[in-house]
């Protein structure tokens, strides 16, 4: 008996370890998942254009040419990458701020006041989370048609200013981190409704509105449909369109002018501003975080 106790106690606990584990290795599965393309990226761009069509995949060519692609890529056709560059940057700043100013304003609004038709314009919101973003470029693209704003940089940031998802997002925050108490206290003290919402309901929003920001930066950042519809003026490129067409341009002409190793180095250094914007904007989260914990 005791032995046979034994040997379900010594089962158990073996069950329990792979349980444990078994998080572990799904998470370090899917770390690698997403690392592998990143890894490849990182090792590419520090090879010659012989060695990234000669050496392994994963492993660095007989050249460590980083330095040499960064230059070549900054002077291709006239340095367009630098302008490709600096147009992703003024349309996924102008369309973050924007899209997280009114985020904030709709999503506080939604909470905290009651109007007529607000539980139609919630269930609306929701259905427009469910639509791909996708779905609408080609009516959005019919509508600034007609007010001859395609093929400006207001073609991308117009549209990209709506964000449903990060108007219920500051919604729900609104409605569980900002107390009632609090505003109608700020009204006690005379204090406008505008200078509540920037004094009192906006340094408590900090975590969401930096979620807003960064989600919106990232999907403008890595938007390709949307200006590929809107542009057909290479100036006004951002990255994505940018450096499609070279890669096109170094599939239709593989013998003569070959960019693969360009497209490569430009992937890589527009991951990079992506990647400063999360190291920089992730102690609001801890300030958040923090704040919540010593109320």
């Amino acid at each position: 008996m005791n032995r046979t106790a034994g040997n379900r106690t010594s089962a158990n606990r073996a069950g329990q370890r792979t349980g444990h584990r078994l998080p572990h290795v799904l998470m370090a599965a899917g770390m690698l998942y997403f690392l592998v393309p990143l890894l490849w990226v990182v090792v590419a761009a520090t090879k010659s254009q012989a060695d990234l069509l000669s050496s392994p995949a994963l492993w660095f060519g007989e050249e460590f040419s980083l330095v040499d692609n960064v230059r070549q890529l900054f002077r291709e056709d006239d340095g367009v990458y630098g302008r490709w560059l600096l147009n992703t940057a003024v349309y996924s700043g102008l369309s973050a701020a924007g899209a997280t100013a009114l985020a904030a304003l709709a999503g506080y609004g939604l909470a905290r006041f009651s109007f007529p038709g607000k539980r139609l314009f919630e269930t609306a919101l929701l259905g427009m989370i469910m639509v791909p973003a996708t779905a609408l470029v080609l009516p959005t693209y019919l509508i600034l048609s007609e007010v001859d704003v395609v093929d400006t940089m207001w073609a991308v940031v117009l549209p990209s200013l709506l964000s449903p998802f990060g108007t219920y997002l500051v919604r729900v925050y609104v409605a569980e981190s900002v107390p009632v108490e609090l505003l109608d206290a700020a009204r006690v003290d005379r204090a406008g409704e505008l200078r509540i919402f920037w004094q009192v309901v906006v340094p408590l929003l900090r975590p969401a509105l930096v979620t807003v920001f960064l989600f919106t930066l990232v999907a403008t950042w890595n938007n390709y449909f949307l200006p590929l519809v809107m542009l057909s003026d290479a100036d006004l490129y951002p990255l994505t369109v940018g450096l499609t067409t070279w890669f096109n341009t170094a599939q239709q002409e593989a013998g003569t002018r070959v960019l693969f190793n360009l497209v490569v180095t430009g992937s890589l250094l527009a991951i990079v501003p992506l990647v400063v914007a999360f190291v920089l904007l992730q102690r609001f989260w801890r300030g958040g975080a923090a704040t919540g914990a010593l109320k």
